[in-house]
């Protein structure tokens, strides 16, 4: 009977002990679905993607890990731009560089930055994508080859060896070049790299690489001593495309175009802080790269120097886009088969802003 009293008393406080530790070990915190969606690497830990307040929550997935070219989103988030606006916005690294348009379109992020003619290709291929603005203005991918090699011009490549990064666009944009220069292109040997630009040119298996960018890929072989020239696509037939631009669905466009409008007010403000402030903007730049990815301070500040010059033009407002820039780039992505005659530049891009 003593056994049975015992167990009577210690069975509900054994119970109650272990309801205690089972919630210890629950502290709540819950995987975020950027978490467990393997095509997002991460977020900026200083961002959020809760609505706080009056605060509207916008999302934004950089098109590469945080770099020179992404400072003046850093700045506004540090400077309280976008908090200005009434926004809390959460920026998120891509695990995969081609997955970005897709979650766009899929509504899993609100914005993405990407290429002009990628969203061409991309609404070619029936994803519902516009850009919003244009980030940088010209071309970062130009033809790289050693400063004391044998091409002078796009013509000389013709026997030679040339790397290229698996994307289509950027075989047609050397073979644009080739031809536009009396070359034929078809006595070039391409070589598809992936992501082997820069052994693939510094140890000599390629004469000359197509998909690397001048503030980028230029400057890390220059500082490991290979120093090399580049040549301009635009120079050779082409068109001046926009490098970077600020992208977001058609629904979503649609469903957020004030929240969306104040965005890119809030980065115009960014990037004129970044054009007074440099130094400072690295800093801020430098507080925020991912530790997979680490920084190096030289290569960013001269990537800065070359990227400001390219993302602003004189009485152009930061982010403005030109009807005539999104027709020639269709234009030529239609000459060269990579998009259908059925897309048309004006349901690829939307400004926002006022000129």
């Amino acid at each position: 009977m003593r056994k049975k009293k015992l167990i009577h008393i210690l069975l509900p406080a054994l119970i109650c002990l272990l309801l205690i530790v089972s919630g210890c070990g629950n502290t709540g915190d819950n995987p975020s679905s950027s978490d467990s969606d393997p095509q997002v690497q991460g977020t900026d830990s200083t961002t959020t993607g809760s609505s706080s307040g009056d605060h509207d929550s916008l999302s934004i997935m950089l098109d590469w890990y945080p770099n020179a070219v992404h400072s003046f989103i850093y700045v506004a988030q540090e400077k309280g731009y976008f908090a200005d606006q009434g926004l809390d916005v959460d920026i998120q690294m891509p695990a995969d560089t081609n997955d970005a348009l897709k979650l766009v379109a899929a509504g899993k992020v609100d914005l993405a930055l990407s290429y002009q003619p990628q969203i061409l290709l991309a609404r070619g291929e029936g994803i519902p994508v516009r850009s919003i603005a244009a980030v940088v203005r010209h071309p970062l991918v130009h033809l790289l080859t050693e400063t004391d090699g044998n091409v002078n011009s796009p013509k000389d490549l013709e026997g030679l060896t040339v790397g290229y990064s698996s994307v289509p666009l950027y075989e047609a944009m050397v073979r644009t070049m080739m031809s536009q220069d009396s070359g034929d292109p078809d006595r070039m040997n391409l070589v598809d790299v992936g992501f082997d630009l820069i052994p693939s040119l510094a140890s000599g298996q390629a004469d000359a690489i197509m998909g690397g960018f001048i503030n980028h890929e230029q400057l890390i072989l220059e500082k490991e001593g290979h120093p090399v020239k580049s040549i301009n696509p635009v120079d050779y037939g082409v068109p001046d495309y926009y490098e970077l631009v600020l992208t977001a669905s058609d629904k979503g466009i649609e469903a957020k175009k004030d929240q969306l409008t104040r965005f890119v007010k809030a980065i115009q403000e960014g990037q004129n802080d970044v054009i007074e402030h440099p130094e400072e903007a690295l800093n801020i730049l430098l507080a925020h790269e991912n530790e997979t990815s680490p920084l190096d301070r030289e290569i960013e500040t001269k990537s800065l120097d070359i990227l400001l010059p390219l993302m602003t033009e004189e009485g152009i407002a930061f982010g403005w886009q030109e009807p005539s820039s999104w027709d020639n780039v269709r234009k030529w992505l239609v000459q060269r088969e990579l998009v259908p005659d059925s897309v048309q530049a004006e349901d690829a891009f939307i400004n926002l802003q006022k000129e």
